[in-house]
C-alpha cells in the first residue's frame, strides 16, 4: 500500500483518519444502501468505526456498519464526530478508478476529516496514479429512532442469502407469537442490493410489528461488515383489516 498508515505531522489537524488497502471493501457495502440519486447519509464515527444512514419516508432506515477493524488504520480523535454528506457522491469517489464495474481496480483509500463545516477528503491510488476528492459536508439531522430491541422481538430467523441446494437455508427460527404484518413493497426494494451481496441475513419482528433485516456481508480479505434495514408496518392495510 503507497498510502501510509503512519500519521504525519500534515494529519494532526484531522479528527477522524482511516486508511485501507481496498477501497472497493467500502464501496461495495455503500452500494447496498444506496437506492437513488443525490441520496444523503449521516455518517456516525466513534472509536468502534463508521455507521452510514439513509433514511425515506420516515418509514423505513438503512444502515452500513464499517468496524474500525477492517481498516488498516483507524484514528479519531474526538468521542464521536457525526455530518451529512452525499452518498452518491461519495460512492462515485470510492470508484473513480472502476471500481463498480467487475474489472474495477483496488485503490488504497485513506480517509480524512477536519471536523465541523470541513470537507470529507478522500485520497485514492492505484499503480501510483493518486487522486484526491474533496466532498461538502452538511449539518446533520437527527435521525429516526425505531427503539427496535432484543427484549422486544418476538420472531426471528436466520438464513442463508444464496439459498445453496446442498445446505440448511434456515440457520436460527424462533417464533414465540404468530404474528401478521404488511409492509410496502417500495420501502423494501432498496434492501435487495444488501441481499444480492450478503452471505447470511437475519429477520426480525418485534411486538409492534416493526421489521428488520440484518445483512453479514463477506468482503474480499474475508473480513465481515454489516448492513441493517428497518421498515415500519403499513398502518393503513392494518386499519382496513
Amino acid at each position: 500500500m503507497a498510502l501510509s498508515t503512519q500519521e504525519s505531522e500534515e494529519d494532526s489537524q484531522y479528527i477522524l483518519i482511516a486508511t485501507i488497502d481496498n477501497a472497493k471493501n467500502i464501496s461495495n457495502v455503500l452500494k447496498a444502501i444506496l437506492s437513488k440519486d443525490k441520496e444523503l447519509a449521516t455518517i456516525f464515527a466513534t472509536e468502534n468505526g463508521l455507521k452510514v444512514t439513509v433514511e425515506d419516508s420516515k418509514c423505513v432506515q438503512a444502515n452500513a456498519f464499517l468496524q474500525a477493524a477492517i481498516f488498516q488504520s483507524y484514528v479519531i480523535r474526538e468521542d464521536s464526530v457525526t455530518f451529512k454528506i452525499s452518498l452518491s457522491v461519495l460512492q462515485e469517489c470510492l470508484t473513480i478508478f472502476g471500481g463498480g464495474s467487475s474489472q474495477g481496480g483496488n485503490p488504497a483509500l485513506k480517509i480524512c476529516y477536519a471536523g465541523y463545516g470541513s470537507p470529507l477528503l478522500l485520497m485514492l491510488e492505484e499503480n501510483g496514479v493518486l487522486t484526491d476528492c474533496s466532498i461538502k459536508t452538511l449539518e446533520p439531522d437527527e435521525t429516526l429512532d425505531f427503539n427496535f430491541t432484543s427484549a422486544n422481538v418476538i420472531n426471528k430467523i436466520i438464513m442463508k442469502s444464496d439459498f445453496p441446494r446442498e445446505s440448511d437455508l434456515v440457520e436460527s427460527f424462533q417464533c414465540t407469537q404468530t404474528q401478521s404484518n404488511r409492509y410496502k413493497l417500495s420501502l423494501l426494494k432498496p434492501s435487495v442490493k444488501a441481499l444480492m451481496v450478503s452471505c447470511k441475513v437475519s429477520i426480525r419482528t418485534d411486538h409492534r410489528g416493526f421489521l428488520s433485516l440484518q445483512y453479514m456481508i463477506r468482503n474480499e480479505d474475508g473480513q465481515i461488515s454489516f448492513v441493517e434495514y428497518y421498515c415500519a408496518p403499513d398502518e393503513e392495510s392494518a386499519e382496513n383489516d
